[in-house]
């Protein structure tokens, strides 16, 4: 499956998170995006060094200015536990607007057509970094790096577009 791209359609999709009174909570993907402007940005592993030091504290640091320019959601998916997702969220002392979704099968990743396979590197089927700004479900702009590079997915790439 080709990866989405500026003018597709975003999938639905119903995946958990932890809310901040630390409940499992259930969120259709479209029920957060429709009608709106939003992030979905995606990380190959929770916790691991450039997700963790570079790509997450991008959109933590700029959650405000991305706020201001009309944003609505930023959303995390990482293909990991939704518990994993709650620990790695809490490792911020402020993750702000950030919501960190939990697509453990990554079945919503494959349908974005994003998946990156790194079985070799014994963590099996993952996620491309990526960040989209999404406009009432419509692909704005779609920052798609190759192989674990970080030059096109961080908060500041996503400003310039909005």
């Amino acid at each position: 499956m080709a990866p989405i791209a500026v003018g597709d359609s975003i999938p639905d999709a119903t995946l958990p998170y932890f809310d901040e009174q630390d409940q499992m909570q259930n969120v259709s993907i479209h029920s957060l995006a429709s009608g709106k402007k939003v992030v979905i940005f995606g990380v190959p592993g929770a916790f691991t060094p450039a997700c963790s030091m570079q790509h997450v504290p991008s959109f933590i640091e700029k959650s405000d200015e991305l706020k201001s320019k009309g944003v609505a959601e930023i959303l995390l998916i990482g293909v990991n536990d939704p518990y994993v997702m709650k620990a790695w969220r809490k490792s911020y002392s402020d993750p702000k607007n950030v919501k960190f979704l939990a697509d453990g099968s990554a079945t919503y990743t494959k349908a974005l057509g994003l998946q990156l396979d790194l079985t070799e590197k014994g963590l099996g089927i993952r996620s491309r970094r990526f960040a989209m700004l999404v406009d009432n479900l419509k692909v704005v702009a779609a920052n798609i790096e190759e192989g674990g590079e970080f030059t096109v997915s961080g908060a500041n790439e996503i400003l310039k577009a909005l």
